[in-house]
């Protein structure tokens, strides 16, 4: 029986479907191409060295840190702005975790010296928080993230001999600690961020369990969803989660281990997800963190590759 010759605009609308549903299921072979790409390996003022924690602040300044512990300010078209500064002591490790506070300041989780440090955007330290390293209830161990309330009350996101979140008044005095190591509902292993939703619940990436906990800010377990792979749905090491600007119920998740940013329902829904290992445009390796900006776009860190990728995802 003769082959059946496919009319080539047949083949072109095959080809287009395909793509549509990989762009609809989110984990094709062909990620969608990305707004924009921008950043190169170094160490001059503008560049990037294995980029770790991002924040993106009212005016849509994005404050970067990276492997080389120096805080970089950019536009959100990746031009660098300025000023360039450390934290005082980076010997012992870099700072994580970046985020605004309720006041337009920068929190910088100074992670290997058990504290958080409150910065000016133009760098001046304000502020810090803890210092004092320990399993009591009060001192903190690695400080992987923070976030601030509306009341102006910091939930410490820690792992290492703490495996916890520990919560503080705006004066750093401590309220309350919860979690321990495990895998059971409540229990953590290695909270990688956290993320304070639009319903008022406090989300937490337990990156090597692989999913998501909620919690009420009392520290009450409300839910958790994910489970180890790469289908959607699926987690691999989840290192940072932010909630859309435009759409409260959805959530964003980049994994480090799926080289991907996947979009949850707050309820850990899936709605697709973007990526796949690589080093062209649109693919990612390794990347440790995102943010986004008041458009709604998703800033990237695209770590391994020493770059930022942009999204309207």
């Amino acid at each position: 029986m003769p082959s059946r010759r496919l009319d080539p605009r047949s083949r072109r609308t095959q080809a287009a479907l395909v793509l549509l549903l990989a762009a609809l299921t989110g984990c094709g072979s062909d990620p969608s191409v990305p707004e924009r790409v921008w950043g190169k390996r170094g160490v001059q003022d503008g560049d990037l060295v294995k980029p770790r924690a991002i924040a993106i602040d009212g005016q849509d300044r994005l404050f970067i840190v990276d492997w080389t512990a120096r805080i970089q300010v950019y536009d959100r078209d990746g031009n660098y702005l300025g000023p360039t500064w450390t934290t005082p002591d980076y010997r012992d490790g870099r700072p994580y975790g970046l985020i605004i506070a309720r006041d337009g300041n920068l929190l910088v989780s100074d992670s290997h010296y058990h504290c958080f440090r409150l910065y000016s955007p133009d760098g001046k330290l304000l502020r810090t928080f803890g210092g004092t390293g320990g399993t009591a209830p009060g001192q903190l161990g690695y400080v992987s993230d923070v976030v601030q309330d509306e009341d102006g009350i910091f939930y410490v996101a820690e792992f290492g001999d703490n495996q916890r979140i520990s919560k503080f008044d705006a004066e750093g005095r401590f309220l309350k600690c919860w979690g321990s190591e495990g895998t059971e509902p409540g229990q953590f292993a290695r909270i990688r961020a956290l993320a304070l939703g639009p319903d008022g619940l406090l989300y937490a990436a337990d990156a090597c369990n692989h999913r998501v906990q909620v919690f009420r800010r009392d520290g009450t377990f409300v839910r958790c969803w994910g489970r180890p792979g790469s289908e959607p749905g699926e987690l691999a090491y989840p290192y940072d989660l932010a909630f859309s600007t435009k759409d409260p119920k959805v959530l964003y998740v980049v994994e480090y281990g799926n080289h991907r940013v996947q979009k949850f329902t707050p309820e850990g829904e899936s709605l697709g997800c973007w990526g796949g290992v690589g080093r062209e445009p649109g693919h990612l390796c390794s990347p440790w963190a995102l943010a986004v900006d008041s458009r709604g776009r998703v800033h990237v860190l695209d770590s391994e590759n020493h770059r930022v990728q942009r999204i309207d995802f």
